[in-house]
């Protein structure tokens, strides 16, 4: 799962960059939507779960795989999206998985 639902977008999407960033960084297991399901952002005809986009704040809700550093992966993935936005970014690590 790659935290994109919905179909395939006829363009990319900064948010698309953005969640490859985020799911490129070591550790990172994928995308979360959060323990409701209400983190994402909405594109036309599609979701990406785990992103929210705000004017003031961008807030990452992932997975990571056990055994990886928690507080290590999370800053590298704040650094990995800051690189991309111009906010400041808030990641919550939501499930450590096998």
């Amino acid at each position: 799962m790659t935290g994109v639902e919905g179909g395939q977008p006829d363009e990319r999407d900064p948010i698309d960059d953005i969640a490859a960033a985020v799911l490129a960084v070591p550790g990172v297991s994928d995308l979360h939507a959060g323990m409701f399901g209400e983190v994402a952002t909405y594109l036309p005809g599609r979701r990406v779960s785990g992103i929210r986009l705000q004017p003031d704040l961008t807030e990452v809700h992932l997975t990571i795989a056990f055994g990886s550093p928690v507080r290590e992966t999370a800053d590298a993935v704040r650094r990995a999206v800051a690189e991309q936005v111009g906010t400041p970014v808030h990641v919550t690590v939501e499930d450590v998985v096998p």
